[in-house]
């Protein structure tokens, strides 16, 4: 059955699992292999052919569950999944990159990924250009001279800068550049890069997607062809994801929608709060109308997200003294669950990179990000309250 048809709340419960042989919840397949008592039908499935599973690093019954389902949600020809959100990242970043290849992307890209732009891939011969992530002139002017991919991130992780996906896009298109969005802070519910012409879209499904912070995967979806030659590369590499996480994984997709509406509409009233405490001197949350990138986000959102960051006034020092003083937070270097986490760049989202690094990305030290969980929204303001009452 297709479930296109159907709304994203719709398709993330019930893409995907109509092959169940009737049972009501998705049964877990953790066989290594599968075995074929016909030579020319195991050989049709192995060379692809016929559809069909031989080995779990190449395909399972259960992680194929998982993939339908965020092929449908993003509205994608294919999808393929990793074990990882950087393992869906890297491979699709080596897939297309090779030595003398030329990769256009911005300052505010995730830790790793930035890792990836700085260190990696440059030494690889790959040729990097990273400009300031809203400033969509440069970004247009440096892929017309040519490029082979444009990288991009949006809400970026952690300072929430909001890029404008289908004006770069468009230009990505006029040079014949594969155009990647990383949808992780968005997610389907809120945002579908591939309807404002994008080729590939990446989730570190750890997050929103899993949800409960209890499993770990990378999904990928967008054009088959492009989506097959990063399968083909990921089947050799191995980062493939296992059965069990992929079906916890999906399990937690069944509740994203609600989960979403909840963390949008807290984050909302949050990011309100904490801009008018006077120990707070910046908001970074692109629901509020001062926004630099509000405008965009709401062409191109359908909700806000449940991630926000904010500065103190003051130093890291002064961070250090007010994080641990919330009592409904996790102190942790994740997002996206049903519990609120927090904390500052230089443990968690950019912890792979020098104080130097993050200075040059624009990310200063006494900034903090939120991941808004489920709770009631009315005890986590009281909670941000009182620790600032503390300070």
């Amino acid at each position: 059955m297709e479930f296109s048809e159907y709304k994203t709340g719709t398709a993330a419960v019930w893409a995907g699992e109509e092959n169940a042989a009737g049972a009501v919840a998705q049964p877990v397949n953790n066989s290594v292999a599968f075995a074929y008592t016909d030579l020319d039908e195991w050989y049709d499935v192995a060379t692809g052919k016929s559809e069909g599973y031989i080995y779990s690093r190449n395909t399972n019954p259960t992680v194929a569950v998982l993939e339908e389902k965020i092929r449908v949600m993003e509205g994608a020809e294919a999808a393929t999944s990793f074990a990882t959100g950087m393992g869906a990242i890297s491979n699709t970043l080596f897939t297309f990159l090779k030595p003398g290849k030329k990769v256009v992307s911005v300052k505010d890209t995730y830790g790793g990924t930035s890792k990836l732009f700085l260190d990696f891939l440059p030494g690889m011969n790959v040729e990097v250009k990273l400009h300031d992530t809203t400033d969509h002139e440069a970004l247009e002017a440096e892929v017309a001279k040519g490029c082979d991919l444009l990288y991009l991130e949006t809400p970026t992780n952690p300072t929430l800068k909001i890029i404008d996906i289908k004006r770069l896009a468009a230009a990505a298109k006029k040079v014949g550049a594969i155009t990647v969005v990383d949808n992780t802070f968005a997610t389907p519910i809120n945002q579908n890069p591939l309807t404002l012409g994008v080729d590939l879209v990446i989730h570190s499904a750890t997050k929103f997607l899993c949800g409960h912070s209890d499993a770990m995967g990378g999904l990928l979806a967008g054009k088959k062809e492009l989506v097959q030659k990063v399968f083909q590369y990921r089947e050799i590499t191995g980062a493939s994801l296992q059965a069990n996480p992929a079906y916890m994984i999906a399990r937690g997709m069944k509740t994203l929608e609600l989960r979403i509406e909840r963390q949008n509409a807290s984050a909302m009233k949050i990011a309100h709060y904490l801009k008018a405490h006077p120990k707070v001197s910046n908001v970074f949350y692109p629901g509020l109308e001062t926004h630099p990138g509000h405008e965009t986000a709401k062409q191109q959102m359908r909700g806000f997200g449940g991630i926000l960051s904010f500065s103190l006034k003051g130093d890291y020092e002064l961070v250090k003294k007010f994080l641990p003083s919330l009592k409904l937070v996790h102190l942790a270097a994740s997002l996206g669950s049903v519990s609120t986490l927090a904390g500052p760049p230089r443990t968690t989202s950019h912890v792979e990179l020098t104080e130097g690094q993050r200075a040059l990305l624009g990310i200063p030290e006494s900034l903090i990000r939120y991941s808004v969980g489920i709770e009631n929204v009315d005890d986590l303001l009281h909670d941000l309250d009182q620790a600032l009452a503390a300070l």
